[in-house]
């Protein structure tokens, strides 16, 4: 059973792959802080229920609707290169809708070190194969 509609999960998927690239490509962010508090935070519960203002944000808006509203400041740290944040952006929206499993669960289940090492094995893998084979295996 998914989270909610279909028509809000592919706007959903893409943006959250590219708000994930945005912060990776921004110089001395912690990734790892970025996506532990996102994915716990207000805005992405808005996500898990396909809230329609939320839901259509780009990238840019969507990663400054996060800090405002959960008041997230960046904190320096390592960020992640090449294609895998936008994987795991990607990857973490299509399992949250495709699971019905809240984000602040998610990444309990498929933390952010798993999620970057698994990355290499499933990123050439279409993206509903990839979660179905992870969750097969939980």
């Amino acid at each position: 059973m998914t989270a909610y509609p279909e028509c809000y999960v592919d706007e959903i998927v893409e943006t959250q792959g590219k708000m994930f690239e945005l912060v990776a490509d921004s110089p001395h962010i912690d990734f790892d802080d970025f996506i532990e508090k996102y994915m716990t935070s207000k805005t992405r519960t808005y996500l898990d229920r396909a809230d329609a203002y939320v839901s259509n944000l780009p990238e840019k808006e969507l990663y400054d609707y996060f800090c405002k509203v959960d008041g997230y400041s960046p904190k320096e740290g390592k960020t992640l290169t090449g294609f895998a944040p936008d994987w795991i952006g990607q990857f973490y929206a299509r399992s949250q809708w495709q699971e019905n499993v809240p984000s602040a669960k998610l990444i309990k289940l498929l933390p952010v070190d798993f999620m970057k090492a698994s990355y290499k094995g499933l990123h050439d893998l279409d993206l509903d194969l990839a979660v179905d084979k992870v969750f097969k295996n939980l």
